[in-house]
């Protein structure tokens, strides 16, 4: 996959840096698994990649996991000369429409698990539940075990290459403004507004506009268009004006990209 500028471009658009974007993943709450040290060590073949019943990231990096009371991992933690596993979570980004190669970057999380005692459990739950309700959280001490995972270092690999990170990088950095309704945003471009994704499409480099255009992303820098064409796949950048924060201001940018002066709102 390469990212190609829009025509009107003559430098690289901006973008969220990488801190920023490792937060956007991890707050958008994907997919995920969890790969024990050891396998890896051993060059296991994905036998033991583990999907947690529940996983949350935490602002300052430490990921939270829910998993079965007898799980091996939990039992492991337990008898484990320091009660802890070194472990690695892998974190999916996807796209919300449905393309032909859907994963947009992957964030990994290298650190320790632990598990917690039943009253640090309750508390972690109880926590999460205030930003983050799910009824999975409900069998804490029913049958399900809260692990924490202390995060030592990060990796991010996505369209713009990919990136280390620190813990307090990443605790530091703020995740997109439109992080929370980016999905549906882009699946109501997709679904009910060709008309306007016909018009964004002006910005496509000539020798890619024969491709299918769809959302690809959105964050407070631009838009992101992927390019399915026979030949591969492309993604390209519409850079906007300047940084938004807001519906507003991205409907403002959005009309000056379709070049429409009446288009509103999208709904």
């Amino acid at each position: 996959m390469t990212e190609t500028q829009s025509v009107s471009q003559t430098r690289r658009p901006p973008t969220p840096n990488p801190a920023e974007r490792a937060r956007t993943i991890a707050s958008r709450g994907g997919p995920a698994v969890l790969l024990p040290a050891a396998d890896r060590a051993a060059g296991g073949g994905g036998e033991a990649r583990v999907a947690p019943s529940l996983h949350h990231v935490h602002a300052s990096g430490t990921v939270s996991v829910l998993l079965p009371d007898d799980h091996p991992l939990v039992r492991g933690t337990r008898q484990a000369d320091r009660g802890e596993l070194a472990v690695m979570l892998e974190l999916t980004d996807t796209a919300p429409v449905p393309l032909r190669e859907p994963v947009r970057g992957l964030l990994w999380i290298t650190g320790w698990l632990r598990a917690l005692d039943p009253r640090a459990a309750r508390a972690r739950a109880v926590s999460i539940a205030e930003t983050r309700p799910d009824p999975r959280l409900l069998d804490v001490g029913h049958g399900s075990s809260v692990l924490r995972l202390t995060p030592a270092s990060l990796v991010l690999a996505d369209a713009e290459g990919t990136h280390s990170l620190r813990p307090h990088m990443f605790s530091a950095a703020a995740p997109d403004p439109f992080v929370d309704y980016e999905a549906d945003w882009l699946r109501h471009l997709e679904t009910a507004h060709a008309d306007v994704v016909d018009q964004l499409a002006r910005h496509v480099p000539a020798e890619l506009r024969a491709g299918r255009i769809r959302p690809l992303g959105l964050d407070r820098f631009g838009l992101r268009l992927r390019v399915e064409a026979d030949a591969g796949d492309h993604d390209v950048r519409l850079a906007f004006s300047g940084p938004v924060t807001d519906p507003r201001q991205l409907a403002a940018e959005l009309r000056r990209l379709v070049g429409c002066p009446f288009l509103h709102r999208l709904g």
